[in-house]
């Protein structure tokens, strides 16, 4: 998918998301997840950092060559994931990289708010 750093430390997941601010990176399904602001922003899975997108910011991902997430679904479907790769040109060049992860957060900022069910 796109760079892949096998077993990322907390130290590079920050430098990556510098441009933002302070990150916090919980574990989650067998990877991280990076959030800024309480906003999950960015999931780490397999050594791979996925920024996350929607319908507003996905078209950039996809002009710069960045793979979307997907699974095999039930009966062989693809099921898409709002995740997509880092373009490999941001991961030599800090102004790149600050301009995809205010992309994935400007992402986390439009989408919809779960509630969690307090009587559960």
């Amino acid at each position: 998918m796109g760079k892949t750093l096998n077993l990322m430390e907390a130290s590079e997941i920050d430098e990556m998301f510098s441009a933002l601010g302070p990150v916090t990176i919980k574990p989650m399904f067998g990877g991280k997840g990076v959030y800024y602001k309480g906003s999950i922003i960015a999931v780490e899975f397999q050594g791979d950092i996925l920024l996350k997108a929607d319908d507003t910011s996905a078209p950039a991902f996809e002009a710069a060559g960045a793979i979307r997430w997907a699974y095999e679904g039930r009966a062989g479907k693809p099921v898409n994931m709002p995740y997509w790769s880092i373009p490999a040109d941001a991961f030599d060049d800090p102004d790149r990289m600050a301009r995809w992860v205010q992309l994935a957060y400007e992402a986390a900022l439009r989408s919809p708010k779960i509630k969690k069910n307090k009587g559960a």
